[in-house]
Order: structure tokens, then sequence, then C-alpha cells
């Protein structure tokens, strides 16, 4: 399933579609995208993503961004492309073994929300049968189906795309995709939650609740910062608004933020809250503590619900 507004697209060299992540959050699907093919590389990797480095070179206003750990001066010194790219090879390894875990209990649909220029799809050995739901706005989508068509990549899973504003009726486009909310799913908002203003973070996952009436399971990132301002001059946020122009804190969300974790614990849900920090004890690779810490207040949440 595939379909793009005009507004939401413009051709660039190509013929790829690069309207989408040429802004705003878009851009930031580059920025994981580009941490990713770095990740790729280093002789030390968590997770292996072939295609990241294609996304990050088919958007010109990317195209030259490192891709290898070698092309940054500083290495892992460097607080963007080694600090801040570590902890996003961090997080895709983290979330690639939950949902592998997560499917390998019978869930046979997996719902990617907000998903970017995420390749699971195409790089991660699914069991038969299950389906990948992709949502995210047209333009996205656009762009990412030029670069994955011009790679001839095949995906691992039957993969459904689904082009739709999570601010708009996304729970309808997904059920008019295929979605069957009696079989167990799997969900997944990797990096969109705090994007999102509080009452549409609210109603998302309230809308994933009521979709999970089979059981499955949802993982998501959050931050507890009470106010993100005041890491507004740590090395991570400055590095990555004055060297590629994104200016995280403009993009995220500033005003209060629920407590999803506790609400999804009053509706039935088994929750644990973890800091990336102890992913990177546990794998021996990753990011640590350290001053004026802009990831200090990231968490990641696993949740899990019985089927009625």
């Amino acid at each position: 399933m595939s379909e793009t507004r005009a507004e939401d697209t413009k051709d660039v060299a190509g013929g790829v579609r690069a309207a989408g992540v040429e802004g705003g959050v878009g851009l930031t699907a580059l920025l994981v995208a580009a941490a990713r093919a770095i990740e790729t590389h280093r002789p030390d990797s968590l997770a292996r993503d072939v295609y990241a480095e294609h996304f990050v070179r088919a958007a010109p206003v990317s195209a030259r961004w490192p891709v290898r750990l070698r092309q940054v001066p500083a290495g892992d010194g460097d607080p963007l492309w080694g600090r801040f790219a570590r902890y996003f090879g961090l997080r895709t390894r983290v979330l690639d073994d939950f949902l592998l875990r997560s499917v390998g209990t019978g869930a046979r649909q997996v719902v990617l929300l907000g998903a970017g220029l995420d390749s699971r799809a195409f790089r991660l050995d699914w069991p038969p049968g299950l389906v990948v739901y992709e949502i995210d706005r047209p333009g996205v989508l656009a762009f990412k189906e030029g670069v994955l068509a011009d790679l001839a990549a095949v995906p691992r899973a039957r993969r459904v795309t689904v082009p739709a504003d999570l601010r708009d009726d996304w729970a309808g486009a997904l059920a008019s995709a295929g979605f069957d909310p009696a079989a167990p799913s799997v969900w997944l908002a990797e990096g969109l939650l705090f994007y999102l203003p509080g009452p549409v973070e609210t109603g998302l996952l309230d809308t994933v609740d009521r979709l999970t009436a089979g059981g499955g399971s949802l993982a998501f990132e959050v931050k507890l910062e009470k106010d993100l301002l005041a890491y507004r001059d740590s090395s991570i946020y400055t590095a990555t608004r004055e060297r590629i122009g994104i200016d995280l804190l403009r993009l995220f969300d500033l005003g209060p933020r629920p407590d999803s974790a506790g609400a999804l614990t009053a509706a039935g849900w088994s929750v644990s809250t973890c800091t990336p920090f102890g992913f990177t004890l546990r794998h021996g690779r990753g990011p640590l503590p350290e001053p004026n810490d802009a990831l200090e207040g990231n968490r990641w949440v696993f949740a899990h619900k019985r089927g009625r």
C-alpha cells in the first residue's frame, strides 16, 4: 500500500523524492540513519543496517555527512558522530532484540509508529507469516521507497506502508491496510513521542492499548527531564545544532509530558522502564553518563499486555 500527495514530495537528483526528510522532524530520520551507518561499519558493531548510508547519500541535505567513523576526525570523542551516534546504535540493537523476542512468542503483526527510515522489515530475521506495518507521513515514505527501489531491496516479511500523520486518523488507515486488533501485535515508537504534544502522546498510546485487544508488546522512548532547556548547552545538542542544523530542542515539544508508563500500568500492561546506560554496561559498548548530559533523562519503556 502506498500513496503520496503532491505537496509532500518533490523530485531531486536520481528521481528520489526527498521533501519529507529535508527539514523538521523528518531531518532527524537522516541523522539516525547516519548513526546506523557508522555503527554498521564499526568493528565492534552492535547492529548492522546496510541500507542506512544509502538513505543518507540520497538526500542532498545529508549527502556529505559521515557514514563511517574514520570520516570523523575526533572518532568516538566527537559528541555528534561519536557519542550520540553510538547511542543510536545501542538503541537500534536493544529494540531489534525486543522485536525479535516479542514475535518469538507468537505475534505476527509488527507496527512501526513514525517508521522514518527504519529498515527492519528488510534486515531482521522474521518468522514466516509476519506482517510489518510502517506508518509515517507520505513524503517520508516516498523518499524511502525511492531509495529502496533503486537498491532492489527485498523485505524479509510482508511489508505494508501506511501513509498517515500520527496526529490524524492513523488507526483507520492501519485498519484499512489489514491490521487485525484481535491478533497479537508488537508496537514500536522509536524516538517519536518527545516530538508530540502531551495530549497527542496520550491519545496515541490509548489507541495502541485499544488496538492491542489480542495482547502484545510495546516499546517506546521518553525523556524524564522537567526542563529540557536545562541541557541546551550540552555537547550533543550544541554539535547537532551548529554542525548539521538540527536544533532538537526546537523540535521537541516542551510542554508537560504525560506519565505514559504509569497510564499503561493502570490499563493492565506490565511495564518496565530502563536507562540506556544500563544497556551500555550489558553490551560493553555505548554511552555512559557525563556532566551536563542531554541523555540523562532518556528512558526506554517496554510494556506487555495479555490478550482478552
